[in-house]
């Protein structure tokens, strides 16, 4: 019996860490408004992000079907059913890690402006593109699973 009552202290120590998990955040510094779909293996319900400060967050989670989910954001109401340029903010619970990527598909909508991907975490790595266009090469990054990974829209350069 006192077996039991330590390792359930000690399992009960350990749950915290091991269900304390991140969000991903979307901020609309644009002086315009955008439009997000969370997307895993259905699609989420359209969210408004107004101009000059809107936000969006979800904890970080794994899709049953696909694994990973895209915040698929674009400048007009609909845009993602209608084939609008879209940036799409990836992320993937995986291996004790949050991987996160960032790319646009049909377009770059937030051209001419920059967009920072950033978690809170300052150990781990950023991306930064300074005209709302990606560079070539892979943009996956990881991280520790509870840190907080922002994208910002119209981000400071």
């Amino acid at each position: 019996m006192r077996f039991s009552a330590v390792f359930l202290g000690a399992l009960a120590a350990l749950a915290p860490a091991v269900q304390a998990v991140g969000n991903a955040i979307v901020v609309n510094n644009c002086p315009f408004d955008a439009f997000l779909n969370s997307v895993g293996s259905g699609i989420g319900p359209e969210q408004h992000l107004a101009a000059n400060g809107g936000r969006y967050s979800e904890k970080f989670h794994r899709d049953p079907t696909s694994g990973g989910i895209a915040l698929k954001i674009t400048r007009e109401a609909g845009g993602l059913l209608n084939g609008a340029p879209q940036t799409n903010y990836a992320y993937n619970l995986n291996g004790g890690r949050i991987w996160y990527d960032l790319s646009n598909v049909f377009g770059n909508p937030f051209e001419p402006n920059a967009l920072r991907l950033a978690p809170s975490d300052g150990s781990c790595p950023s991306l930064f593109w300074p005209h709302g266009v990606p560079p070539g090469g892979s943009q996956t990054r990881n991280c520790q699973p509870n840190s907080d990974v922002t994208l910002t829209l119209c981000a400071p350069q």
